[in-house]
């Protein structure tokens, strides 16, 4: 905060409050509002009725309940104090208390949030990682096992209802998402699922999935195909794959944002499919499933030892099918990491 020189941060909804406290607020027409000064104590400004389900830690915080009469965007303008210059304030909180709060802090020059937290959580420490390591081996246990399920008969909602039911089977609190997506469908990167799509012999299918699992996400696509692939998808499958271990081999300590996501473009491209990967390489992961550092051109922030993102080149042919392969991978002193192990090949399934 210091160093940016911000003299408040206040945390409603989203993932800093409980990143910082370990209580997360219900996104609510009643505000919650962590204020953490610069200097002084932090305050936790909650709905009474919602102060039971805060963990007391009084040497983080004091919890500053508000009553249904009271006016808690003037309780927290209160807190913050007209000393103030500058706040950050969360990037996910409501439009609405934000702009109340400009009219109450008028002296106040607001900017994001994320500015400030967003390189204090970006950077994982060893345990942060090994809360990611543990939910990775979940969906890879879970991939691993959708081997020898059946597809084909079944809807793309089916196999995404078992998809969110093994996350849960599988030690994850939520299922965050799951996309399946049969032949053509796979071609649109964030297909919903339908429960008319009936899959069938001859169709690659796409499952993307991930859930939270000790408060931090896990995100993994791998990629079926029912009865043996066409020579097309074998050959488009082996550039994706090149593909991906080349970016993660490129995500280095040191290494641009910009050049892993190069990385992969360069062997796609090459492979006279560049118009076809139309999204960036990866983005960050840790409580939230998005999150900094997002891997895309432009992006010259360099990898620092602790940053932990997805690798997710994809190839989408419109009208035919689509292709993405998806890791996790922490960059270390000693090289990337990947946390995702399971196989990466194109899984024949029935």
């Amino acid at each position: 905060m210091a160093e940016h020189g911000v003299d408040v941060l206040c945390c409603s909804v989203g993932a800093d409050l409980p990143y910082l406290t370990g209580y997360t607020a219900m996104p609510l027409e009643r505000l919650t509002m962590l204020v953490l000064p610069a200097e002084g104590d932090a305050r936790l400004v909650v709905p009474r009725l919602e102060v039971p389900r805060v963990e007391p830690r009084p040497g983080l915080f004091e919890v500053v309940p508000w009553d249904e009469t009271d006016d808690p965007v003037a309780i927290t303008a209160r807190i913050v104090g007209s000393a103030a210059r500058t706040v950050a304030i969360g990037d996910h909180t409501w439009a609405r208390f934000v702009i109340d709060l400009q009219h109450a802090l008028p002296g106040v020059r607001f900017r994001r949030g994320s500015e400030v937290t967003g390189p204090v959580r970006m950077v994982k420490d060893d345990e942060e990682v090994a809360a990611l390591r543990r939910a990775a081996e979940a969906v890879d246990a879970i991939a691993g096992e959708m081997r020898d399920r059946p597809f084909a008969g079944r809807t793309e909602l089916e196999v995404h209802r078992e998809l969110v039911d093994r996350m849960i089977a599988h030690g994850h609190e939520r299922a965050n998402f799951a996309i399946v997506a049969a032949g053509a469908h796979a071609a649109s990167p964030h297909h919903e699922p339908s429960p008319a799509r009936v899959i069938r012999e001859g169709d690659v299918v796409l499952c993307d999935f991930g859930g939270t699992r000790d408060g931090y996400c896990s995100d993994i696509t791998r990629m079926f195909h029912v009865g043996e692939p066409d020579p097309e998808v074998t050959e488009t499958y082996a550039v994706l794959v090149e593909a991906q271990e080349t970016a993660v081999r490129a995500a280095v300590v040191g290494a641009s944002c910009a050049s892993v996501d190069a990385a992969a473009r360069t062997v796609i491209a090459a492979a006279g499919l560049g118009d076809r990967f139309i999204h960036r390489v990866g983005h960050g992961i840790g409580t939230e499933a998005h999150e900094d550092p997002y891997l895309v051109a432009g992006n010259e922030r360099p990898l620092a030892p602790g940053h932990a993102f997805s690798v997710e080149p994809g190839i989408y042919l419109p009208g035919r099918f689509g292709l993405r392969l998806e890791d996790i991978v922490v960059a270390t002193a000693a090289g990337p990491r990947r946390l995702n192990t399971a196989p990466r090949d194109l899984a024949v399934v029935g």
